[in-house]
């Protein structure tokens, strides 16, 4: 597999490590201009589509062989670039719907429910998405592939795929024209079972973040 330059005009869209980067840089672009606030009407559809086809790039990574790095040691990539703003924008914008309940590992049993929210994971994908992207910037296209399956296995994998399951939820709540369980008062630093996360739960109706969320509920 030859190194490769994003976009670069040399290169055959066909090629495996070209298609999983296009992707990669189509969400990290798509994200950061929603985290702008400009449209926020119709931020959580957007980020609904953008996420899963995100995970599309990722199925094709877990599914392909093992990626080994020509080099023994990862190369610095350098500093990791700040997301705190963006996840600060994203928080500001999700906040009625920001923080859901997640467990972890589907195939622990009895494993409680923990709360999370949807801009650290974001931000948390961004970081692993964009530290792979340095390495295919600057031509080290095995090394990239390498990063973001490696991370999409052990991090950013199962974390855009709750982001999913959270912002699918949301719309279907409001589509669907359903009461929303808000979790009051519930932040990412408690750990709590199924029993406190009902006494936490208030009820808030879908109608009352469709409006600020820019969906309309069925009627």
């Amino acid at each position: 597999m030859s190194d490769a330059t994003l976009h670069s005009t040399t290169q055959d869209p066909n090629d495996f490590a070209v298609q999983i980067a296009d992707q990669i840089e189509s969400f990290l672009v798509a994200v950061t201009e929603v985290a702008k606030g400009d449209e926020p009407d119709s931020a959580i559809p957007f980020l609904l589509l953008e996420v899963s086809q995100l995970l599309l790039a990722g199925g094709r990574l877990g599914a392909h062989e093992d990626i080994v790095p020509e080099e023994r040691y990862e190369p610095d990539p350098g500093p990791e670039p700040d997301v705190d703003e963006l996840r600060e924008h994203l928080a500001t914008m999700l906040e009625p719907v920001d923080v859901y309940s997640e467990v972890f590992d589907p195939y622990e049993p009895r494993k409680a429910p923990v709360p999370a929210r949807i801009s650290d994971d974001l931000a948390d994908v961004i970081t692993d998405l964009r530290h792979g992207m340095v390495h295919y910037r600057a031509g080290r296209t095995t090394e990239a592939l390498w990063w973001w399956q490696f991370s999409y296995f052990s991090n950013w994998g199962s974390t855009a795929s709750a982001a999913l399951r959270a912002l699918q939820s949301v719309v279907a709540h409001v589509r669907l024209n359903q009461p929303l369980e808000e979790l009051d008062g519930l932040d990412t630093d408690q750990s709590l079972g199924d029993d406190t996360l009902a006494e936490e739960a208030g009820r808030v109706m879908a109608r009352e973040i469709a409006g600020p969320l820019g969906m309309r509920s069925v009627k």
